[in-house]
């Protein structure tokens, strides 16, 4: 029997189970801003004898450090089932914590306004839960169109939170940033800042 030309349309969908990350671009320029924002804060309070220790201070960031890479390290992964977010081992659940839904228990994909003035989407369940849609990962369309699939709800107007031109300006300045932070970790080891 042939197919219909709806049918026939309609991109092919990936088998199942996919896992979504979060796109390469944004792991990399959230990284090295907080790299980028912190790195000379323990050469600075050494120079200028701040109140605080600069091991406690290297301490304090990279622990920072270690919960932000924490937050990236999120994974969507999309089953026959249902859909999960899910974090490595390594991470504890109080830093971060996952979530799963079934498509049966999922009844709408409500869109929500942030104080920025983008779009978030939550999915709504039947026991009246609201779950992000994460929204920053890379094959965000694929993951939109298997949410769509699997719930039949209308995913064409979804859109990624920020497109990648953001991320590659904010990149761009950081790598700025991060030319400065040499040039200040320098002069400091060199003998301190100018008055």
């Amino acid at each position: 029997m042939a197919a219909s030309p709806a049918e026939s349309a309609s991109p092919a969908l990936p088998d199942l189970p996919q896992t979504f990350r979060i796109s390469p671009l944004i792991r990399l320029t959230l990284l090295l801003f907080y790299v980028a924002l912190t790195v000379p804060l323990p050469f600075l309070a050494n120079v200028t004898q701040a109140p605080v220790s600069p091991r406690v201070l290297a301490t304090g960031l990279g622990l920072g450090a270690i919960a932000l890479y924490a937050a990236l390290s999120e994974r969507v992964v999309v089953t026959e089932t249902g859909i999960q977010v899910t974090y490595p081992r390594w991470v504890p659940d109080l830093l971060r914590k996952g979530w799963s839904l079934d498509w049966a228990d999922i009844t709408a994909l409500k869109p929500r306004s942030t104080g920025q003035g983008g779009l978030v989407y939550y999915f709504l369940t039947k026991a009246g839960e609201a779950k992000l849609l994460p929204m920053r990962v890379a094959g965000f369309a694929r993951l939109v169109a298997l949410v769509q699939a699997k719930t039949g709800i209308d995913t064409t107007d979804v859109r990624p939170l920020s497109q990648p031109w953001m991320y590659l300006i904010l990149l761009g300045l950081t790598l700025l940033l991060m030319m400065m932070d040499v040039w200040t970790v320098w002069t400091a080891l060199a003998g301190g800042l100018p008055a």
